[in-house]
């Protein structure tokens, strides 16, 4: 089943952040149906820096085809603004589905852009940004290829304001509609209720950030048909991390942390070791 279709039934699709190939491969054994390539992610772990637009297209093109090579299930690409302008977008387009995205992510904002729940953003023109999605839309090089529209209106020029740039950006060829940042439950659910059966929506949970979380369910409910954890594996891994260096700081040994930690084999059994070595030594010997 193709992204496209599944986003057309009526149970919401839950798409986990990833940022590399080994979180896309625990993700896909833990039973999701899709994954969601976060800019946010690659910025806090590749470049140990926050989200601000410091990521390069190319860096998360290089991050998708690692991750395509490591998982079949259907990726959604975060293309932050396409780096640019609708000439800039094209090309973003392009290399995307060329590493094997399934969607891509485009938002409103000026560039460099900056997280959807940090405070002082600047948009572009509702104009230019139309532009910029029919710019896309032109060179995909599958219709199955989806775009979906981010507007960050919400907390630089009003909810009104965000409704009127969705519906334009649907009208210039977006596939599916993401409103950023609602401030309050309510915020949400009207989102919902204005703009539902018109897209496929998304919803985007941040710990900690401006939109209060809600379930899966309570947002299927609502009338939402996707929902993102974009930045949750990194907040888990960090946290687990910084348990882990400051144990073995402080004790010279990893032994008072091994409870909660793989062993190698353990961390083979996890990434397909023996599979591997298995399918390489059937090679070896004549592929028979």
């Amino acid at each position: 089943m193709t992204l496209k279709s599944r986003l057309s039934q009526p149970n919401i699709l839950v798409a986990p952040g990833i940022y590399d190939g080994l979180t896309a491969a625990i993700a896909a054994d833990a039973g999701f149906e899709a994954l969601y390539l976060s800019g946010a992610a690659v910025a806090y772990t590749r470049l140990g820096r926050p989200d601000i637009g410091l990521t390069t297209m190319s860096e998360m093109a290089d991050t998708m085809a690692l991750i395509r090579d490591r998982v079949a299930l259907p990726v959604i690409i975060d293309a932050d603004t396409g780096f640019g302008n609708a000439l800039n977008a094209q090309r973003t387009m392009r290399t995307y589905e060329r590493a094997g995205a399934n969607a891509l992510q485009v938002e409103d904002q000026t560039y460099p852009k900056r997280c959807g729940h940090l405070a002082d953003k600047s948009l572009i023109p509702c104009a230019e940004m139309v532009g910029k999605i029919a710019a896309m839309a032109d060179v995909r090089a599958s219709d199955e290829t989806l775009i979906i529209a981010r507007t960050d209106a919400i907390a630089v020029e009003g909810f009104e304001a965000a409704i009127d740039r969705a519906s334009a950006y649907l009208e210039a060829g977006a596939d599916a509609l993401f409103i950023e940042a609602p401030r309050t439950g309510d915020e949400l659910a009207r989102v919902a209720a204005t703009l539902r059966g018109r897209a496929p929506l998304m919803a985007n949970m941040v710990e900690g950030g401006a939109t209060p979380i809600q379930s899966a369910g309570d947002l299927q409910a609502m009338g939402f048909d996707l929902v993102i954890f974009p930045g949750g594996i990194v907040r888990a891994l960090a946290h687990a991390a910084q348990g882990y260096y400051r144990s073995l700081h402080a004790h010279g040994s990893n032994t008072p942390f091994a409870g909660r930690m793989f062993d190698f084999d353990g961390l083979n059994a996890c990434i397909g070791t023996p599979e591997v070595l298995a399918t390489g030594a059937k090679f070896a010997g004549g592929g028979k």
